[in-house]
């Protein structure tokens, strides 16, 4: 991949790089201890351009890896971690040698299957899983019994859990499969089983459970167990999702 040409602030470039959070950075830059082509720099505004300008800290050089994204179809029965103190088998244990080393972008329950992102780009992850960036999760469902409109509109309104209210953005009811409802639901926020303790709580517990989109990207047709690299597009939707939470920022 070709080095990024435009030019970032160096807060960003050191996050990039897994060296510094963005505030660390910045005390980093204050103190004096960052060097951009052999000259010190204390400016907060001072901007980098990755592949093109040498960034040290404390003598040590800086390189912003490749940015890398993938899509995985997580299948059930896996966790969602690096490692199971309990022996139980994880995502790492199944993914190909290329995203071994990523880190995932949020998580699914053992029982849930879809789509799992992977990325070394902690900057945008932080951004895409940080509550006001809102970032759709769509999921489709097989529920015990057929949810009614009222049911789908409650869910839409707001249920009380024992974590707090959560609603989903939207719902559809999309068919059914003998006595059970399939339906999808849109969420934006990812509190722990929070899909499935949203259907129980209105009556229609999850037999199974599948997320297929995660903001700008959909599943499609991967099977279990597979893995893609998402394209140049894809990723700069990314990017354009992750920044909402910075452009909420007020002034």
């Amino acid at each position: 991949m070709t080095p990024v040409a435009e030019s970032i602030r160096l807060q960003k470039y050191l996050s990039m790089a897994g060296r510094a959070s963005r505030r660390d950075a910045e005390r980093l830059l204050l103190d004096g201890r960052i060097l951009v082509n052999g000259a010190r720099v204390t400016e907060l505004g001072t901007r980098v351009v990755p592949g093109r300008d040498v960034v040290r800290v404390d003598g040590a050089l800086i390189e912003v890896a490749h940015v890398q994204w993938f899509a995985f179809h997580k299948p059930p029965g896996v966790l969602t971690t690096r490692s199971d103190p309990h022996g139980g088998a994880t995502v790492y244990d199944i993914l190909p040698p290329e995203v071994a080393e990523l880190k995932y972008v949020g998580r699914l329950d053992r029982a849930t299957e879809g789509l799992l992102l992977f990325s070394n780009d902690g900057d945008a992850i932080h951004g895409l899983l940080h509550p006001s960036s809102e970032v759709e999760r769509e999921y489709r469902a097989t529920v015990v019994g057929v949810p009614s409109r009222e049911t789908l509109a409650r869910l839409r309104r707001g249920v009380q859990l024992e974590d707090g209210p959560a609603h989903a953005k939207r719902t559809d009811l999309v068919g059914q499969d003998g006595r059970d409802g399939v339906v999808t639901l849109v969420m934006t926020e990812g509190r722990t089983r929070e899909v499935r303790r949203l259907l129980e709580a209105v009556g229609h517990p999850v037999r199974s459970l599948m997320r297929i989109r995660f903001g700008p990207i959909h599943l499609g047709p991967l099977l279990r167990g597979e893995v893609r690299a998402l394209t140049g597009d894809e990723i700069a939707r990314l990017g354009a999702a992750a920044g909402r939470r910075e452009r909420k920022r007020p002034g």
